[in-house]
């Protein structure tokens, strides 16, 4: 019997089966019910985002400021703050066909809108990156068919450069779920998982249309959307425990 509940213990705790190097620590917790999807930071304020609502709260008490949604929405994936705005990916999934959209959380306003959508979409947007005018947006499949699951390099009018795949070592770690978030780390992007505490860290490749795989590292984050804290390290969610967190190395 002892034998038995040990192997269900380790059964409900899965993990990724990649060696893992040292990486991110958890430094600050702070509980939200609208950590489910992802977090943001800036140097005041600390955002949680819900598959409908973006949650602003003030870093040092806590205390939630106020709450921003629009109608119609369904399933927010991550937020990328620049310059006064959250671009939030956003998806109807698990609907088909697939159709996706980023909407921008104005912190200015505290209002919701939709930034931009997306024509035929090769999968659910999970992710969307700025970096250098040029638009970094990754698309995801679930179950037999998560090798789908893409990067795409857009222009500032989301025309379509270049596009790659994950690693099969990656998606194989995957346990049928996808890229649930990414952020730049200098010239490599920080990709997570879906609810394993890993952070896979991959390379645009110079030829070829697959991600390099470099490195996966310990996270306290249970997967879901990170973002990069201006005040040092990241931030990102435990959805089980309904927790933003600030990590560091």
């Amino acid at each position: 019997m002892v034998l038995l509940f040990l192997a269900y213990a380790v059964c409900l705790q899965p993990g990724s089966a990649l060696p893992l190097q040292p990486g991110y620590a958890a430094v600050q917790r702070w509980p939200s019910p609208h950590a489910t999807q992802a977090a943001v930071a800036d140097e005041h304020h600390i955002y949680a985002i819900s598959n409908t609502t973006v949650a602003q709260y003030e870093r040092s008490s806590g205390k939630r400021v106020r709450t921003g949604t629009l109608a119609g929405t369904r399933h927010l994936n991550s937020g990328f703050l620049t310059q006064g705005k959250i671009y939030c990916a956003h998806s109807n999934y698990p609907a088909r066909p697939h159709q996706s959209d980023i909407r921008v959380f104005d912190l200015a306003t505290g209002k919701l809108s939709v930034f931009h959508t997306f024509t035929d979409p090769p999968g659910s947007l999970v992710w969307c990156l700025l970096r250098e005018k040029s638009w970094w947006c990754c698309f995801a499949h679930y179950g037999k068919e998560n090798a789908k699951t893409v990067l795409v390099e857009m222009d500032a009018q989301f025309r379509e450069r270049r596009r790659w795949t994950f690693p099969p070592n990656i998606i194989a770690d995957w346990d049928g779920a996808s890229a649930s978030g990414g952020i730049w780390d200098g010239d490599t992007l920080l990709v997570t998982h879906h609810h394993f505490p890993v952070l896979y860290r991959v390379r645009v490749p110079k030829t070829g249309t697959v991600l390099e795989f470099v490195e996966a590292l310990r996270s306290p984050f249970p997967g879901q959307g990170i973002a990069v804290d201006p005040t040092g390290g990241l931030v990102g969610i435990d959805r089980a425990r309904h927790e933003i967190i600030r990590a560091t190395k």
